[in-house]
């Protein structure tokens, strides 16, 4: 059997080496849109300390995201780093304690700003390189536990880890591309649909001109009458899980259903819930039992049924727009891949302002890598996740050489890496922005 090095000396120091070589490519995308031009040059602030500007600091704290340093401590690892600060045009890196101390500093001041710029951006993705015919807006919610002592944390509803106090964001994303549309952190015991009009008003505002219809998406905590009521009011399409009322549960067992497709069967009825303006109508997706559905699919169980109620003003068969609504279970996904991949539940300070500033930079860090991912890279990748992605290409080792006197970067072997690292410098150089 062949036998490895039996003396081998180990040597630390050396200065030319990195394992994020493929944060160069987007370290290229985000110089290509114009993305660290604009944080240079919009996000200016005056300040006492100037050897970081806050461009620089918000870069930062975006490629540690991006690269899956969970926390703001972890990114030491990156001061130490003298490629990573090279490609990425970061000759400095801050301590974590600096990055920290900008967050607590400048976070009520940097963080409309900040927003306004992530407006301009998707405004520009939306309709490059075409303008879509409809947006899909996928409205939900989600619990972010918080552990200590973080300022507007509040004990709400929570169906697991009950009596911790958590944050209770309300988020929309576009269901064709998943993009993250708008979104706001709210108190812990906020009610679901609590801002969900204020929430689509900013939405609806950064709709592009020349899309011909928007449909709305949510679950049954959005079945409100006012919010039901405003969406009409703009022309909009609906399809919402509605609450299962008893005069609604009265009326399932009496419906005639039709079975358009083996196992399900579906009827539909018009009805007025009280406070809601006109009667609507409302279409039931009937299943037996022994079935064992999701539970974000099932709403409630009468007999030997599983039963499934939508209010909409869509002129889909009752089917297909089931189907259409199930379309909706991206969402959730990217709320899971969120917590997981972006660590969009830890907060790294007691402050609320600072929670909320680095809230919405890990939603830009979602965009931004969204953003590579369909316009650079290869089919294959559109719908890697993060870890993926961090996998295959963000987290290839390298080598900086100077060859020539000009630099180097020296990648191991790959196939598949490297007509994936071809293939998405190609399509940088085409961008037109």
């Amino acid at each position: 059997m062949p036998k490895g090095p039996r003396q081998l000396s180990g040597h630390f120091g050396a200065e030319n080496l990195t394992h994020y070589g493929g944060v160069y490519l987007l370290h290229r995308f985000l110089t290509r849109i114009g993305f660290k031009r604009a944080v240079a040059t919009d996000l200016r602030l005056a300040q006492r300390n100037n050897r970081y500007s806050v461009g620089e600091m918000l870069l930062a704290l975006l490629y540690p995201i991006s690269l899956g340093l969970e926390r703001i401590e972890t990114t030491q690892l990156l001061r130490q780093n003298g490629v990573f600060q090279y490609l990425t045009g970061l000759p400095r890196y801050p301590e974590a304690t600096t990055l920290r101390r900008f967050l607590l500093r400048v976070a009520p001041m940097v963080l409309p700003k900040l927003r306004t710029l992530h407006d301009r951006l998707l405004a520009r993705m939306t309709v490059w390189p075409r303008r879509p015919p409809r947006l899909l807006f996928d409205v939900d919610s989600t619990v972010l536990v918080v552990y200590g002592t973080q300022e507007q944390a509040r004990i709400g509803y929570k169906p697991k880890k009950r009596g911790r106090p958590s944050y209770h964001p309300l988020l929309c994303f576009e269901g064709q591309t998943q993009d993250f549309w708008h979104g706001e952190l709210r108190l812990g015991d906020t009610h679901t649909a609590s801002g969900a009009v204020a929430l689509l008003t900013a939405c609806f505002a950064k709709v592009p001109a020349g899309v011909r219809m928007v449909i709305v998406r949510a679950d049954k905590g959005f079945s409100d009458p006012t919010l039901v009521e405003w969406l009409e009011g703009q022309g909009a399409g609906f399809v919402i899980v509605a609450r299962l009322t008893g005069p609604i549960k009265r009326k399932l067992a009496h419906l005639r259903y039709t079975s358009p497709s083996p196992g399900v069967e579906v009827a539909e009825f018009s009805y007025q819930p009280t406070r809601w303006p006109h009667p609507y109508r409302f279409v039931v997706i009937r299943r037996p039992q022994p079935e064992e559905p999701t539970a974000q699919l099932t709403l409630c169980k009468l007999g030997k049924y599983h039963y499934q109620v939508l209010v909409t003003n869509l002129a889909l068969q009752p089917l297909n727009l089931w189907r259409f609504y199930n379309d909706r279970a991206g969402v959730e996904l990217i709320i899971k891949h969120l917590k997981g991949e972006y660590t969009l539940g830890n907060m790294p300070t007691r402050h609320f302002r600072a929670n909320e500033t680095y809230f919405h930079l890990r939603l830009l860090a979602y965009n931004l890598v969204n953003w590579f991912k369909r316009l650079c890279l290869p089919p294959e990748y559109q719908t890697a996740t993060l870890q993926t992605l961090r996998h295959k290409i963000l987290l290839m080792p390298a080598q900086l050489l100077r060859v020539g006197n000009r630099p180097r970067l020296t990648l191991p072997a790959s196939g598949a890496r490297e007509a994936a690292w071809a293939h998405a410098l190609q399509h940088i150089d085409r961008l037109v922005w």
